[in-house]
């Protein structure tokens, strides 16, 4: 059922949003100079770490999986249509289980074929594409800061594919 994902999960004091895990997209697309960038979302101040920078990404719901929910986030939040994504790698960013409580937070890699237009619902002050090496100097959001390095070395094992195959 479409949103019976939102609510939070919480374990040993913590609370974590999506009631089934949550997903968000790390989209890669070639820059002006053809290097990677990647889509990057500032988060609204009234938001959950507002004000930080990470990935348009959420709760999934029941029937999801991570990329499933991902890329609807991602139509959500920032405009992005499905058809010019390419996914490229699933990562199992965040585990929880405790306290009879398990929760996940997976990254779907994903290629598109050019810096694609966006548009910013309410739950972002900013998208924006960024070079690869500027990442890490912007205020991100402290799960994506906590998994960036792992993640820029995931897909940096990974060519960048511009051809969408949806």
């Amino acid at each position: 059922m479409r949103g019976d994902g939102d609510g939070w999960v919480v374990s040993e004091g913590q609370a974590f949003w999506g009631r089934y895990g949550a997903a968000g997209l790390l989209l890669r697309a070639p820059g002006h100079n053809g290097a990677a960038v990647v889509l990057l979302q500032h988060r609204a101040p009234w938001s959950h770490q507002g004000g930080t920078w990470g990935l348009p990404g959420g709760a999934r719901d029941s029937h999801e999986t991570a990329e499933q929910a991902a890329i609807r986030e991602a139509h959500e939040e920032a405009g992005l249509p499905e058809d010019q994504l390419t996914v490229r790698k699933v990562v199992q960013t965040k585990t929880v289980a405790a306290g009879g409580v398990s929760w996940t937070y997976s990254t779907v890699i994903a290629d598109a074929p050019a810096m694609l237009h966006t548009v910013p619902n309410q739950e972002s002050a900013e998208l924006r594409w960024v070079a690869v090496e500027e990442v890490a100097e912007l205020p991100l959001h402290p799960g994506f800061a906590a998994s960036w390095e792992r993640l820029r070395d995931e897909f940096a094992a990974i060519p960048l594919d511009v051809n969408p195959q949806r």
